[in-house]
């Protein structure tokens, strides 16, 4: 876990960077720009001979040519370039002017674009798993106190009691939803620009499916205007929309836990430590730094999104200005703000790994107050078929009585619910004045436990439906750690089949 000094640097070189650095596994991988312009070096070094484009000795001229560059960027303290020009200059300086061959109906456009997309397929898969790891603390928190109960709010007061189990699963749920965007926004950045030249192909016989194949792709964006010029747009929008939902879910979690550690005691509190701070001058305070910060990293994420739409709304097609590029200090790119939503998540599973909940305190919250009144409406509607507005008024006017003598809902006497309900009824004009509840149904009725297992919505917060959901959200999980498994596999084996053909290459003309 970091440390909180080392989050505030981070919240703070986001937010005067516009960026934050590359995730420690493109890190570890060096899956910089000059890696990706590399890996497209190879495809299309395994292209242009299998199209006859060049032939095979001058083919296994580039592929050692683009081995040894490979090899000499590789070297400790070695530059790193991500310009194809520069690296076409050290391909010359290695085999001569043929190996230029190598660049044959290709584009600066094409393999921009295509770099763009390898490095967000990165990303995004990187942030699917840190957005995984989160809901799985959230589906732990829930699961330790599903049933226990807590008051929820509407307009900042008090409105019905829930159980922990039903508001984590909520904010489980919207995470749920935005993992099937990632899934689904996947399939589509998943698609090869590769081979489109600038943006009307060439005349020569390059073999876009091949190049989609060898670098991992699932398919092509198949009009080349399309592929270089038009699709940075909506897809880099799509992508930092992703992280956008993501960053507002996560901040109003985050607001809420806030908003509720002013209360002398809260019910959810954050362990003393990293994540805590404390003040130079006032020795009882444990300040929630680490919800404080998230929430101001959460806000960078979505201002971010929003430069990025704002920028490529303002720059015409065909101009480079808007388009992501995939060195990670660049500006504020779709790519860069996933790996700042990565890091949001990872930060966000740090914090709520801290949380402790106290359920009697919670419990006490709730019956402190009158949110539990409105199943005395509805008790009274259900048992005794006093219309739902005669028993909301009455129920109003137990709530003024109660606060007004400072009694808590279970301190109500019972004789002054029957006179409340007397003089209700009688300004309804009901025939039957009488309070149609027993004591003991009164005050069931004005129980926090009563009203959430009486509770029958699909969805609601009674236990049965609690564990339905929480079952159901686990297997969620389940099938999208399947599927980014899966994606990486996928990946994985294009990245060895593309090494297998590529050294094949230069064997087969030795």
């Amino acid at each position: 876990m970091r440390t909180l000094q080392t989050f505030r640097n981070a919240a703070w070189l986001a937010a005067i960077s516009g960026t934050l650095v590359m995730s420690a596994q493109a890190a570890e991988q060096k899956r910089d720009p000059f890696y990706w312009l590399s890996e497209m070096n190879k495809a299309s070094a395994v292209m242009v001979v299998e199209q006859n484009i060049v032939p095979k000795e001058l083919g296994a001229r580039i592929a050692d040519a683009v081995s040894q560059v490979i090899a000499d960027g590789d070297k400790p303290g070695a530059g790193r370039s991500g310009n194809y020009l520069i690296v076409e200059r050290d391909l010359v300086k290695v085999g001569g002017p043929d190996i230029t061959r190598l660049h044959s109906g290709r584009s600066r456009q094409d393999i921009g674009s295509t770099a763009q997309r390898l490095a967000m397929r990165d990303d995004l898969l990187a942030a699917f798993d840190k957005l995984n790891a989160a809901r799985d603390v959230l589906l732990a928190l829930a699961a330790k106190h599903p049933d226990a109960i807590i008051p929820a709010y509407t307009w900042g007061v008090q409105a019905q009691p829930v159980t922990l189990g039903h508001y984590i699963l909520a904010y489980s749920s919207a995470f749920a939803r935005t993992a099937e965007r990632m899934r689904e926004a996947y399939a589509r950045l998943n698609r090869s620009p590769f081979g489109a030249a600038a943006l009307g192909t060439s005349s020569f016989p390059v073999n876009r499916p091949r190049l989609a194949e060898l670098l991992g792709f699932d398919g092509l964006i198949e009009n080349s205007l399309d592929a270089n010029q038009i699709s940075p747009i909506d897809s880099g929008a799509e992508l930092v929309s992703l992280a956008e939902a993501g960053a507002l879910t996560i901040g109003t979690l985050i607001a809420d836990i806030t908003q509720q550690y002013s209360q002398s005691q809260p019910w959810f509190l954050m362990t003393e430590g990293e994540l805590t701070g404390t003040s130079s001058i006032m020795p009882q305070k444990r300040n929630p730094s680490g919800l404080v910060f998230l929430r101001a990293q959460a806000s960078t994420v979505i201002g971010h999104a929003q430069t990025f739409v704002m920028v490529a709304h303002n720059v015409a097609a065909g101009m480079s200005d808007y388009k992501p590029s995939i060195n990670p200090l660049q500006g504020n790119q779709p790519n860069n703000v996933m790996r700042e939503a990565a890091a949001l998540y990872d930060q966000f599973a740090a914090i709520m790994k801290t949380i402790v909940f106290n359920p009697p305190r919670a419990l006490a919250e709730v019956d402190g107050d009158y949110s539990t009144t409105t199943e005395l409406a509805d008790t009274l509607q259900r048992v005794a078929d006093v219309p739902f507005r005669v028993g909301h008024h009455f129920a109003s006017e137990v709530v003024n009585y109660g606060r007004g003598n400072n009694l808590k809902p279970s301190e109500i006497p019972y004789a002054e619910a029957q006179r409340i309900y007397t003089e209700a009824a009688k300004g309804a004009k009901l025939a039957d004045d009488k309070l149609p509840l027993t004591e003991e149904q009164f005050r069931k009725s004005l129980t926090a436990q009563n009203m959430v297992e009486a509770s029958q919505g699909i969805g609601g917060p009674q236990p049965s439906e609690v564990a339905r959901m929480l079952k159901a959200e686990q297997i969620k999980l389940m099938n999208d750690r399947k599927w980014l498994d899966d994606r990486r596999n996928s990946l994985a084996a294009a990245a060895k089949n593309l090494d297998m053909v590529f050294a094949k290459l230069k064997a087969n003309a030795k």
